[in-house]
């Protein structure tokens, strides 16, 4: 039962093709997951995860010298399986000036309701010349609630990031149109069964959303890519003095 919990958690977060089977999250973290995976070696040295939860993704930033993980006590989500190694306050990052060399933070700026006062924050503790990798939604249901403040498309998170002292090394999307939607359709499917038991909630994903990642992923595959509609904005930006 562990291996299976174990195997079931990785695929949350990293998926491969039997996540097709499993995952009814399946194309949003499959996008999220590629393009981090892409751009998270670029992180080096001391490496900051805010909101960081249960860390999904920290064996991605291979070259991390040390990979520390920040949240906030109260959020939409419990921290029963989170691997938090400092808690803040929701205003004062409890580090000193310019102490991390990255930051790292994944669909965390959308819960957070003064974010404004919090990206001056990660801009303080962040070495100059540092590097702030950053996903956020911008198609997506409301979650965590009710902390679920703000969506973001890529113009407005890379404006948010240039007024903070930031500047912009690279922008990215995650999913095209076609798998956008089939992603929502999924998301609504899921929704109409969705319990507090996994193992239920596991056994109808393999009757009735498996079949639909099969097949639509399929579909998505040979239809025309519109990449206007997407999931997730994934922006690479660096300190500047």
């Amino acid at each position: 039962m562990k291996k299976i919990k174990k195997i079931i958690k990785q695929q949350s977060f990293q998926p491969n093709f039997l996540s097709l089977f499993i995952n009814p999250f399946f194309f949003i973290r499959k996008g999220l997951y590629k393009k981090i995976k892409l751009l998270a070696p670029s992180l080096k040295g001391s490496v900051l995860d805010f909101g960081c939860g249960r860390k999904p993704y920290q064996n991605q930033f291979v070259n991390a010298t040390s990979y520390i993980g920040v949240d906030m006590q109260t959020t939409g989500h419990d921290h029963e399986h989170s691997k938090v190694d400092t808690y803040y306050d929701g205003k004062r990052i409890p580090f000193s000036d310019n102490y991390f060399d990255n930051i790292f933070s994944s669909e965390v700026f959308e819960h957070v309701d003064n974010l404004d006062e919090i990206i001056k924050e990660l801009n303080r503790v962040l070495k100059n010349e540092g590097k702030i990798l950053i996903t956020v939604p911008f198609v997506w249901n409301e979650h965590e609630t009710p902390y679920d403040f703000r969506r973001f498309s890529k113009y407005g998170i890379e404006d948010l990031l240039k007024k903070s002292g930031f500047s912009i090394l690279e922008t990215h999307t995650t999913t095209h149109y076609a798998e956008t939607l089939l992603q929502l359709k999924i998301l609504y499917v899921y929704h109409l069964f969705y319990s507090k038991n996994k193992i239920l909630n596991l056994l109808l994903t393999l009757i009735f959303i498996a079949p639909l990642n099969i097949i639509g992923g399929l579909f998505t595959l040979i239809v025309p890519k519109n990449k206007s509609f997407y999931h997730n904005a994934v922006i690479l930006a660096k300190k500047i003095e």
